[in-house]
């Protein structure tokens, strides 16, 4: 069918109203007019990010936040969920403030709203981006219909150090695989258009270096040169940033010297400039406060040094509503740099739609709707499955139906910890325990065995913050007494031990690693029945395992798996699930070798058992337990020697055992000749391959510039010339090598 000239003439002008320039013309044509009207005490009002008590009845209210929302003074708020109370506070600032400006609502959803997943060191371990970004997905939806638009994750903090209680929140020790799982979240929050009702705005966090804080201790300094900076650490905040995420949160360490919350060359120079970035920086909970006891000044010294480098929000003290108005009257901060931070959080919002419809969408039929769906459910099944990591198996697992199963521990019937730390609005009471899951017709024991601790010095640490340990009236011995009487009735022991949520994520650092002391005991009786034992882990960490790496039969790591762990969990016990989660965190032998990772470059005097003055501890390998990459699997592949051909690095993997399976396979180069140090090997690419019993696969990867390419010395970013080695296995140990030169 033709088109008349008029049809066309109408269809262009669309497509140019509709054009991503015309959207920006409009909106800052909005911006212009609305800010036009703003006092300067609106407008910095637009940078207070308050968070606002919160109970079953909806947003607790003090007379002081009310009325700072009615003046305009108020740019957002989290802590506050469902369309109950988003409604609420959304009415007094569409109502009663002078012009009408809405609210932004951020929550901390870190793995799931309301369906809770694996936490983010377990969802890692999947090596899956696709189901990654599902789950960022799902959460959006939930977020958004319980009136949410802004969620504070992705965490993307690379992490070596296993003492940290935040490693939990991120994606491990690698940047590349780092990278790939900030762009999945990104992706998946933000869905390509925040404009959509069903889409959130993330947050990346913490920016930056959060990870590398001195002795794992949480909240602490970090240093660090340049070259490690941006080769190791940022490229997952870059990869945000690149994938378009609408907002970054700044850390609480300070970097080199300069606390990152105040730290203009991290957030003007670095981010806004070099890597362009044009949404809105938010401080961390009370950072521009705590820049006094970091020795950077006053109230109001450190509020001008704050809003100076780029910090658009304020996420608590409230010292920007309380300092700007006075500090730029004495032209300590000029009004543009005021009217600068404030046009990014009205952009935001534009972007959001929330000047159309402050309400989004949000209905408690829409949350009903989307919360907790059938859906969800599967996919927090699904991802529990695929996160989990085989790290011993003598043949004992899969489990036997027709085997009598003793179920041992005090994570057997538990679901508080299923969800782990972070786990924000989700309710545990939702969850599906271990034993719940349990298939009734299987001849299963139980036994408590332990309590989760007995340090009552533990105890009082954790419980006034929600720990919810409880101790059982017997006594420890009388608990281990019954354990194994119960474990010498079965064929198999399955002991469910872990670390309590509360030993893991923020403020919760540990020095030492090992398993629980009371459960070690509980272990060490159940070892003496001579039963076999399949060792359950649920915890936030890599944790130090030699005895138990030499005295189980096999160990499972499930982390906190969430709503559907405990599904998840017996699925991959009694063989319904392919264990397949591959670590992405190096397990140490002990703490004494930390930091440990696979990537570290060499000494010049590298390993060499047979000489005494090399790179070596005298009381432990330098090698870990269970290295970055690895996971074993209920069948077996074979991954033949490395072919290359032009740019094309590939090998065949074939399945040689019994049952379908999924392996990892992981590329590796190493850089030989540099013009600085290189590491040993670097994590290039992976993917999924799964193959029936007796099935090959070829698995090829493309070579590319990028791929070989680092920031110099002077942090040029450049591939150089010269001999490389490919590696492609599965793990990082591999010695699977062909040799090119570029």
């Amino acid at each position: 069918m033709k088109r008349n000239f008029l049809t066309v003439a109408v269809l262009a002008l669309i497509t140019a109203c509709n054009s991503p320039k015309s959207i920006d013309n409009e909106m800052n044509r909005f911006v212009d007019e609305l800010m036009g009207k703003m006092t300067l005490e609106e407008k910095i009002g637009q940078l207070n990010l308050p968070s606002i008590g919160f109970d079953v009845t909806g947003p607790i209210l003090s007379k002081g936040v009310e009325e700072k929302i009615e003046k305009g003074l108020v740019g957002g708020v989290f802590n506050t969920y469902t369309p109950e109370a988003m409604r609420k506070l959304q009415e007094l600032a569409i109502t009663k403030s002078r012009l009408k400006i809405p609210l932004l609502f951020g929550y901390d959803v870190i793995h799931g709203h309301k369906t809770i997943f694996p936490i983010p060191l377990g969802l890692s371990s999947s090596w899956d981006t696709a189901l990654i970004r599902k789950t960022a997905r799902a959460a959006a939806l939930e977020a958004s219909a319980d009136g949410l638009n802004w969620v504070f994750s992705p965490m993307v903090d690379i992490a070596r150090d296993p003492r940290w209680g935040r490693v939990s929140e991120g994606a491990g020790e690698d940047e590349f695989l780092g990278s790939a799982v900030a762009r999945a979240m990104v992706v998946g929050y933000q869905n390509g258009d925040i404009r959509d009702n069903s889409s959130v705005m993330a947050c990346v966090k913490h920016f930056a270096l959060y990870g590398a804080a001195e002795a794992g201790r949480d909240y602490n300094s970090v240093d660090m040169s340049v070259s490690k900076m941006f080769n190791h650490y940022l490229p997952p905040y870059r990869a945000a940033v690149d994938a378009g995420v609408a907002t970054v949160m700044t850390s609480f360490n300070d970097i080199n010297g300069i606390p990152a919350t105040c730290n203009k060359w991290l957030l003007t120079d670095l981010l806004r400039e070099q890597w362009g970035f044009k949404g809105v920086v938010a401080t961390d909970y009370t950072a521009i406060a705590e820049l006094e006891n970091h020795g950077m000044g006053n109230r109001q010294e450190v509020a001008a040094l704050s809003i100076n480098a780029g910090a658009d929000m304020d996420m608590v003290s409230e010292y920007f509503i309380d300092e700007l108005p006075a500090l730029v009257r004495e032209g300590k901060v000029s009004e543009k740099t005021i009217d600068d931070a404030c046009r990014r959080v009205l952009e935001a919002k534009y972007k959001l739609g929330l000047f159309e419809d402050p309400y989004r969408n949000v209905s408690t039929e829409r949350a009903e709707r989307e919360i907790m769906s059938e859906d969800k459910l599967s996919l927090s099944r699904e991802a529990a499955i695929k996160s989990m990591v085989l790290l011993k198996n003598n043949g004992v697992l899969p489990l036997q139906k027709d085997k009598r199963v003793a179920f041992i521990g005090p994570l057997v019937k538990d679901k508080r910890n299923l969800i782990g730390n972070w786990s924000g609005a989700g309710d545990w009471k939702k969850a599906i325990s271990v034993w719940e899951a349990i298939d009734s017709s299987t001849n299963s024991l139980y036994a408590l065995g332990c309590n989760l601790t007995d340090d009552k010095a533990l105890i009082d640490k954790l419980n006034p913050h929600d720990g919810q340990i409880t101790l059982d009236s017997k006594s420890p011995q009388q608990l281990i007494d019954e354990a194994v009487q119960v474990a010498r009735r079965a064929d198999v022991v399955v002991a469910v031990l872990g670390e309590p949520f509360g030993m893991g994520g923020e403020a919760a650092s540990r020095s030492n690693i090992d398993l629980l002391s009371n459960q070690k005991t509980l272990l060490r009786a159940l070892r003496q029945t001579g039963k076999p034992i399949v060792l359950v882990l649920m915890n936030s960490r890599p944790l130090t395992l030699e005895w138990e790496d030499e005295n189980m039969d096999a160990i499972l790591e499930t982390w906190y798996g969430g709503t559907m762990a405990g599904e998840a969990i017996t699925d991959v016990l009694f063989g319904a699930a392919e264990p397949e989660g591959r670590l992405t965190m190096t397990f140490p032998r002990n703490v004494g070798q930390i930091p440990v990772y696979y990537n570290h470059k060499n000494t010049g005097r590298p390993f060499d058992e047979n000489q005494k003055y090399t790179s070596k501890y005298l009381d432990v390998a330098n090698t870990p337990l269970y290295s970055f990459g690895y996971g074993l699997s209920y069948t077996a592949f074979e991954i033949s020697p490395v072919t290359l051909s032009g740019n094309i690095a590939s090998v065949k993997v074939t399945n040689k055992g019994t049952r379908t399976g999924t392996e990892t396979v992981q590329l590796y180069i190493r850089d030989l000749v540099g013009s600085s140090s290189r590491p040993i090997k670097q994590l290039k690419g992976f993917k999924k391959v799964t193959l029936k019993a007796g099935e090959s696969a070829d698995v090829a990867f493309e070579i590319t510039t990028d791929l070989l390419s680092f920031y110099n010395a002077e942090l040029k970013y450049v591939a150089e010339k010269g001999d490389f080695e490919v590696y492609i296995g599965n793990s990082s140990d591999t010695e699977n090598k062909a040799k090119f030169t570029f």
